[in-house]
């Protein structure tokens, strides 16, 4: 049934297509709904701030690190932002459409731990092979740092930490220590953690 013109609510919501060019085609609200966990009032709710903040209906990576920045007004949260970006960047087109977002809130604020654990395991994953290893878990522990701010002074000191950092996890998470951290790997080992398995338990909440 098509929507009455004056309904302040529309039934499809637009995003861009997965390519450079910009092409908006429309999305059913059935399929969103069916696409995540949110329930279609939820949706409506959220496109409105989405269009609201992002009239064109896309989020580009400068724009993205722009919002990090003015949360972590003391560090430099560019690289962090960056690898969060990609992690929300679903079609890996340089842009985080409505439905990107979306789906990413969904795994992350109603997904299982085993999803939200897949999703923190393709934020670490930075060239997406489908392994963690040392260079990479180390870019994105540099990143943390320099989001919290760190200072010239601190640069040895920290990066000593660092490599202490991912000493550990390594020992941890690396089960069959060949150098790499696998997805299974990962999981279970953090399955088996009682701290990580309450922290992404606390992501569970209705909006």
């Amino acid at each position: 049934m098509a929507t009455p013109p004056d309904s302040p609510i529309e039934e499809v919501v637009f995003e861009l297509e997965p390519t450079r060019a910009p092409k908006h085609r429309p999305v059913a609200l059935e399929d969103l709904c069916r696409q995540t966990k949110f329930t279609r009032q939820e949706i409506r709710v959220m496109y409105r701030g989405f269009k609201q903040e992002c009239p064109d209906g896309v989020v580009q990576e400068d724009a993205f690190k722009d919002i990090y920045a003015k949360f972590f007004p003391h560090g430099n949260s560019s690289l962090y932002a960056h690898y969060v970006f990609k992690a929300f960047d679903v079609n890996c087109n340089g842009a985080i459409t409505f439905r990107d977002l979306l789906v990413t809130l969904s795994t992350l604020l109603r997904g299982s731990i085993y999803e939200k654990l897949r999703w923190t395991f393709k934020l670490y994953d930075v060239n997406g092979d489908g392994c963690i290893t040392r260079s990479e878990l180390a870019e994105i522990v540099v990143a943390i740092h320099e989001l919290m701010g760190r200072r010239a002074s601190q640069q040895m000191e920290d990066d000593r930490k660092c490599r202490e950092q991912v000493d550990r996890v390594f020992r941890k998470l690396d089960l069959n220590q060949d150098g790499v951290i696998t997805i299974e790997e990962f999981i279970e080992s953090c399955l088996k953690d009682e701290i990580i398995t309450q922290s992404m338990s606390m992501f569970d909440t209705s909006l």
